[in-house]
């Protein structure tokens, strides 16, 4: 029968517990035979394997250790945790801007159920200024929540929702926009807005975060801080995504929707903008722009919304030795467009030449993008791309693969002329395809090399 006072806990772990007499939520010091460690020992999520104890640490961090490693506990008190959100009214202040915070399901500010494994989000209002104080100081905030998805299952009904409920709060009148989202796939929903949502009088700013709000090193608050101060204060009226610039907490970044990519697993400073620089900087002080070229805040309320997509297109990345019926598949199963991220300049091998063919013949639309990321598709350097070309293959210029396929999916909405198909694709809308690639618009320091090594070390905290 199990015991409440050991949630979660189960198996030689929960037999290590007993024999120690030290529950959830007991402050001990465990002695192993790799040293001690000080903390409070949380509980456990339902699912998670029998074997081990986890122990918050006085540094904020968890660590899980091995329950038979374990030589004693001693127990120093108890005091179990509460879940519960602290909640306040948020104060309404006249002379602020409205912001107005919409959720898919990104837990932006959040606690976590150490039983259940299960993030329990901050979200409204008054949950957010328990959470985030600082966020009265900037504007009177109000929240929707649209959503409650895992970023990875964002698909077409939630960018079209998500792109209608923005044109409705802009009809209200809203000063700012921010939209919570998972990380993950964030810089794909970033893209898709930025053609759905065109013309905005206001700022739309996507916001996440790398890493959940019980640990001290999360950056949920000051990514929510940043935004919503972008979305109240800035004139930047675009589709943005705002996080973290280095990964210190210097200051954010705020990157163009259709030129951003997540370019780290873990990092909070994942986020980079890819061929060209970001937008701007901001901190709690301040928004700097980097750069002058985008479109102003402006008094109205116009903005288009424009939520066609056509759902049968795909994105293919090119392999050595791929083998056409990849293709093949596609055209069978009656997909209306593909996005192919080729080699170099953007190249496949000869095998797939009939299949692509095949798709030019049934009056599939393909596009041809980059795997390299940055740089353009340059198909008439050597033999390969102009065969291609001759088989119906578009170039994509500089759009990343990510974003072409939103486009090409979006553009199919409007039309099945692939001649129109083709105008939309390739004339820029939102700054997915660029004049030219800024010299300071790729920059991989190789770490390592003395000068490079120098450089970054005044930087480095």
């Amino acid at each position: 029968m199990a015991d409440d006072s050991y949630k979660g806990y189960r198996g030689e772990a929960l037999s290590t517990l007993k024999n120690f007499d030290a529950l959830v939520w007991s402050d001990v010091e465990i002695k192993t035979a790799n040293g001690k460690y000080i903390g409070i020992i949380l509980p456990r999520s339902e699912t998670a394997d029998p074997n081990h104890i986890v122990l918050k640490l006085r540094s904020g961090y968890n660590v899980g250790i091995a329950a038979r490693k374990i030589e004693d506990i001693q127990i120093n008190g108890r005091n179990e945790a509460h879940y519960k959100i602290p909640e306040k009214a948020f104060p309404y202040d006249p002379k602020k801007p409205n912001v107005k915070l919409l959720g898919t399901g990104g837990t932006i500010a959040s606690r976590l159920d150490y039983r259940t494994g299960a993030v329990i989000p901050a979200f409204t209002p008054g949950e957010l200024y328990g959470s985030v104080p600082e966020l009265a100081d900037i504007c009177n905030l109000d929240t929707e929540k649209l959503y409650g998805v895992f970023s990875e299952n964002m698909g077409p009904e939630q960018w079209i929702g998500t792109a209608q409920a923005i044109g409705r709060e802009i009809e209200k009148g809203i000063q700012g926009i921010v939209i919570g989202h998972g990380t993950d796939t964030m810089h794909h929903t970033a893209a898709i807005l930025s053609f759905m949502v065109q013309n905005s009088p206001v700022p739309i700013v996507m916001v996440g975060s790398q890493r959940s709000s019980d640990r001290p090193s999360s950056d949920a608050a000051l990514n929510l801080q940043h935004s919503v101060k972008t979305a109240a204060e800035s004139d930047i009226a675009e589709i943005m995504v705002c996080m973290f610039g280095p990964t210190s907490d210097i200051y954010g970044l705020l990157h163009r929707g259709t030129r951003v990519r997540k370019m780290h697993s873990s990092y909070r400073s994942t986020f980079r903008t890819i061929g060209d620089i970001p937008i701007a900087m901001v901190s709690t002080e301040k928004i700097i722009p980097i750069r002058q070229d985008y479109k102003r805040r402006r008094s109205d309320k116009n903005v288009v919304i424009n939520t066609a997509f056509e759902e049968q297109v795909s994105i293919v990345y090119y392999y050595p030795n791929m083998k056409p019926d990849i293709i093949d598949s596609l055209i069978d199963n009656n997909y209306k467009g593909i996005v192919i991220a080729g080699t170099g300049l953007g190249h496949v091998n000869k095998p797939l030449y009939p299949s692509l063919k095949r798709a030019k013949e049934k009056g599939i639309a393909v596009y041809m993008t980059v795997q390299t990321l940055w740089g353009y598709v340059q198909m008439y350097v050597y033999d390969t791309g102009r065969d291609m070309m001759e088989l119906g293959v578009i170039p994509g210029a500089n759009m990343l693969p990510e974003v072409g396929y939103m486009k090409l999916g979006w553009a199919l909405g409007q039309t099945n002329d692939l001649e129109k198909v083709r105008e939309i694709m390739m004339t820029p809308i939102a700054g997915e395809i660029t004049e030219r690639e800024t010299s300071n618009g790729y920059l991989i320091f190789q770490g390592g090399i003395p000068e490079v090594e120098e450089f970054i070390s005044k930087y480095r905290k």
